[in-house]
């Protein structure tokens, strides 16, 4: 049964509120593991709830019930005004910028509902590619997760605002280890996709796997990086993963706000390569789709850095306030039992002209690192510093990616790294995941990241 979201909304208002808004969240999730043949998980979780917040004067109330009675849902309302009242100096304070009221009804695209393919379609089709990858005698270890995520968020509040929005996403894993000769190799990629069943029909599987575990097999025997500095091609996922973590968290407003950002006060400024056009967008094909964040803003495409020139930070309606901003639409929470926070949707660079076999010929030596099994690394915003660790990657000899070597360790300073650009591609990637996201002060949202392959002169490489 529908909630009567208005006369909650009217309910607290009565109260005392000056400004309440709701969140209502249904969220679906199916998981399936086969694990080494054998079905280790295979089910579905099924949450809802409704988050309240109410602002009296500049002091803010939160409270979350998933008890969907009438009385259950005045009592949580009366928890936030109280909240709001009574907490004083101790309470958290916050002013919000304006906006023009929003009202839209969406749900992102689809073929095929997951929820009608039976079972054991499901788990044939991950015995099938079990199945293949046990044709090589290397690979010791084979996890095949599958998930499907439906999320319902509705959003409403006092100034009028009705945004309901439901996103399905599906994808498939491998986490695959490799052994010969006492070395051991591991290896987890996945492909996701806003989208239905279809998703399958239109993925080789069996050839993802078996592509995947021929590198992994030959990263086996591949030999270190000697370190030092290098030319380096960064591919598509690097890109990307190194603009969300290192360069991303850092244009989060509530990070600026605080202080702790490496680009606080530089709006304006020169912090890259004039080649380099990063965005934070939630419409992306390819990514996650997010047409309006969690205080129903309609998501903006900003332009964090134009052709070099640093022009804006990601903001809710409360750090536009604060910082003389635009709300950009990135205000998020994980579910409907958390505050907001200022997140990145889908971040990545804007394409140029350079062919991927452009660059790499035309620097005749160097290393093309490649995203694909990278491990992560560390950040941190208020420095600008990062290390990551790619996956197999090559060695560049006379234009040419000539051998395979194992993952390298990049580390550096990102706007030193962005200002060493000098050649973009024009093969644009973004790529989401059903599997996980990025975390944040305890909160874990689905993001997207990418961009097109991207030459670096001159970086430190371990080995």
């Amino acid at each position: 049964m529908e909630l009567d979201f208005d006369s909650i909304v009217n309910y607290g208002i009565k109260l005392g509120a000056e400004f309440i808004d709701l969140r209502y969240q249904e969220h679906l999730y199916e998981s399936i593991v086969l694990d080494n043949g054998v079905v280790r998980d295979a089910g579905v979780s099924f949450t809802r709830g409704l988050g309240v917040r109410v602002i009296i004067g500049d002091r803010v109330g939160y409270s979350f019930t998933n008890i969907m009675s009438d009385e259950n849902l005045k009592l949580t309302v009366e928890k936030a005004v109280k909240i709001a009242r009574y907490t004083g100096s101790y309470g958290s304070v916050v002013s919000m910028e304006a906006r023009n009221m929003v009202k839209d009804r969406i749900v992102s695209h689809y073929g095929i509902d997951p929820f009608d393919i039976d079972y054991t379609e499901k788990i044939e089709i991950l015995n099938l590619v079990h199945k293949k990858l046990r044709e090589f005698k290397e690979i010791s270890s084979i996890t095949l997760p599958y998930a499907f995520e439906k999320d319902r968020r509705v959003y409403v509040s006092s100034n009028g605002d009705f945004v309901d929005f439901t996103r399905r996403m599906i994808g498939f894993g491998l986490r695959l280890v490799a052994h010969s000769n006492n070395t051991y190799e591991s290896l987890s990629v996945s492909e996701s996709t806003v989208g239905g069943w279809e998703f399958f029909k239109a993925f080789d599987l069996e050839e993802y796997a078996a592509s995947n575990a021929r590198l992994l097999i030959e990263s086996l025997t591949a030999p270190h990086v000697h370190p030092g500095r290098y030319d380096i091609v960064l591919d598509n996922e690097m890109v990307g993963l190194m603009l969300h973590e290192a360069f991303g968290h850092a244009t989060e407003g509530d990070i600026v706000e605080a202080g702790g950002s490496v680009l606080a006060g530089r709006i304006g400024e020169q912090v890259a390569s004039e080649l380099v056009t990063i965005v934070d967008d939630g419409r992306v094909p390819g990514g996650v789709y997010v047409p309006y964040d969690d205080e129903g803003t309609p998501k903006l495409k900003v332009f964090s850095v134009e052709n070099g020139v640093l022009k804006s930070f990601l903001h809710s309606r409360s750090t536009a306030k604060s910082l003389g901003g635009t709300p950009t639409g990135n205000a998020r929470v994980m579910s409907y039992n958390h505050s907001i926070l200022v997140r990145q949707t889908n971040t990545y660079m804007l394409p140029r002209d350079w062919g991927v076999e452009e660059m790499i010929r035309d620097m005749r030596r160097g290393i093309y690192v490649k995203g694909k099994g990278a491990l992560g690394g560390e950040v941190n915003p208020l420095t600008g510093s990062f290390t990551f660790t790619s996956g197999p990657s090559y060695i560049i000899e006379k234009g040419e990616p000539v051998k395979l070597v194992k993952g390298v360790m990049l580390s550096g300073i990102i706007l030193d790294t962005l200002k060493r650009v000098d050649a973009v591609g024009k093969d644009l990637v973004v790529k989401t995941s059903v599997f996980g996201g990025c975390g944040k002060s305890g909160q874990m949202v689905r993001v997207g990241d990418g961009g097109p392959h991207v030459r670096v002169r001159g970086f430190v490489l371990g080995g």
